[in-house]
């Protein structure tokens, strides 16, 4: 479906359709006498509209592409099989690859659905007072800012879009410039970080945190974009690298949240908003229903005896021999929750037998999302349904965050504040603290503390914006991509065996950091093939830092 089929006008179906995410969110009973011009009527209301791009619009990009391209083309993830994921992991994706088209799609559902509401709240609300409407409008363009930092990541220029009914109405416009997109999505998380509130009442919702959380991301990723026209020069933004490093500041420093005690438990049902989780996406544990539900539990599970049914489709979908040679042998807390590995045990998996005993010597399954049967979680999971909250930023990625900030274009920093946050991440794991950070130290903490959540790709992408050649290299002649590795009980580690030949990884090159924009979308609109337009922007930068 392109662009225009999903930007249209559906802001109250929407609502009627799904008016809660998770049993935290606001639930009410729809009221066949309502309408768009009518429905905004309460506080109660604005959060019954904004509660729906938390799941359902981005459920396409969560079903397969959030960890397909974060750590397929990362190269954490090996699935030489899984035609949703190997195109991505050899880089051999098209314009028709299905996943980057639902993911467009799914990317310009949140920010049609976001606009929706923005200019719904804008024209229609009454009886509620500015300050509400000021956060629930936050709440949608921190989703709408969200979406445009992945846009910008994964395609470059693309087209921005305020208002809905100029695209339906012509839909052959030309794109924006990636820079001009980056500005638009830190303009609309600016905006949330001013209004949204420091604590909510409904567990999952966004908070102030949240937008500085982001923020910290997509100022680093744009301090190696902004005002840089050497994509090899080795230097980042200094001005944008201080922004990240203040807005994680303000997130570590003034909100009072701490990591988890337990890495592992993160990724349990009983920890599904734990506060460390600053923005998870929330879907409807119980449920079969399609758009509502976590369906990564079924791609992810390599037996069925783990799900009950017959939704375990993991089996050839496992961690990649780099991943694997890549964790510290003392960095065994985070791979146990991460990946299974040969004689790992995990009692929360069939509990009726004992628990679970991994036995498998020539793969690590995904263990990271696979959290049991019905019957082990007393009916949260449901097929193809795990009932988890999707990871998209949690409070250790703002520690290390600070930390790259803080190490800017240094070699190495002994900067005592960035040691003690990486440490607080590295410690949880039980793993021994750095007396001094280089980019190889947050490099190496990025991937394994964030493995399985998305992240590694863009990690790479952001070091291309200032070092181009080097992450080529990287992914290129480092990686050995489609390499095959068994446990050997002798030695008691695994060892890389040949190539597998299934597959053939192509040439990353300049070009293939981006992706190919859809071939639905070209042919609708041919402008995407010309040059970008620069944006006009109607507001405003807000100074969060006065």
């Amino acid at each position: 479906m392109k662009i225009k089929n999903k930007i249209q006008t559906v802001a109250l179906a929407a609502i009627l359709a799904m008016t809660g995410c998770n049993e935290e969110f606001l639930e009410m009973t729809p009221n066949s006498q309502m309408t768009v011009s009518n429905f905004f009527q309460s506080n109660a209301e604005l959060q019954a509209a904004t509660a729906p791009l938390y799941s359902k619009v981005w459920f396409d990009f969560n079903d397969k592409f959030y960890y397909a391209l974060g750590d397929g083309r990362g190269n954490n993830l090996f699935a030489p099989y899984s035609d949703y994921i190997y195109p991505f992991t050899n880089f051999t994706e098209t314009a028709l690859t299905g996943p980057l088209v639902s993911a467009w799609q799914s990317l310009y559902n949140v920010v049609g659905q976001s606009n929706n509401t923005i200019n719904n709240i804008k024209d229609y609300a009454v009886n509620v007072t500015e300050e509400q409407k000021n956060i629930a409008i936050a709440e949608a363009r921190f989703m709408r800012g969200t979406a445009y930092w992945y846009l910008a990541s994964l395609w470059g220029d693309v087209i921005l879009l305020e208002n809905n009914a100029a695209m339906v109405n012509n839909p052959v416009v030309p794109t924006n410039p990636r820079n001009d997109v980056f500005e638009f999505a830190i303009r609309d998380l600016e905006f949330a970080a001013l209004h949204l509130p420091a604590t909510v009442g409904q567990a999952g919702r966004l908070t102030k945190w949240s937008a500085y959380g982001m923020l910290s991301r997509v100022y680093l990723s744009y301090a190696g974009l902004h005002d840089i026209s050497d994509r090899n020069g080795g230097a980042r933004n200094v001005q944008y690298l201080e922004l990240a490093r203040k807005a994680a500041e303000v997130v570590i420093e003034e909100s009072g949240l701490e990591l988890a005690e337990s890495y592992g438990d993160l990724f349990t049902l009983g920890n599904n908003n734990h506060p460390e989780i600053l923005f998870g996406l929330q879907w409807v544990g119980g449920s079969t229903e399609y758009g509502i539900t976590n369906t990564q539990q079924a791609y992810f599970a390599w037996d069925s005896e783990i799900t009950g049914d017959d939704a375990a489709w993991g089996y050839y979908t496992f961690a990649s021999w780099d991943m694997i040679r890549e964790y510290n042998p003392a960095d065994t807390l985070r791979l146990h929750a991460t990946f299974a590995t040969y004689n790992a045990e995990y009692p929360e998996l069939t509990k009726a037998a004992g628990g679970y005993l991994y036995e498998t010597t020539d793969r690590c399954n995904v263990k990271k999302g696979v959290v049991g049967s019905t019957k082990d979680t007393d009916g949260v999971v449901q097929r193809m349904n795990s009932g988890l909250t999707t990871k998209m930023l949690r409070l250790a990625e703002v520690y290390l965050n600070y930390a790259e900030a803080a190490l800017g274009n240094n070699a190495t920093i002994t900067d005592e504040k960035a040691l003690t946050y990486f440490n607080r991440v590295r410690e949880r794991s039980l793993m021994p603290a750095k007396t001094a950070l280089t980019y190889e130290d947050i490099r190496y903490e990025r991937r394994i503390e964030l493995a399985m959540e998305g992240q590694y790709w863009y990690d790479l992408v952001r070091r291309s914006y200032y070092r181009q050649q080097e992450v080529l290299n990287y992914v290129n002649d480092t990686q050995d991509r489609a390499v095959q590795y068994e446990y050997n009980e002798a030695t008691e580690s695994y060892e890389a065996l040949e190539e597998n030949t299934a597959q053939q990884v192509a040439t990353a090159t300049a070009a293939t950091m981006l992706l190919p924009y859809p071939e639905s979308e070209l042919v609708q609109n041919p402008l995407l093939r010309q040059d970008p337009v620069p944006y006009v922007f109607n507001e405003d930068r807000i100074n969060l830092f006065e």
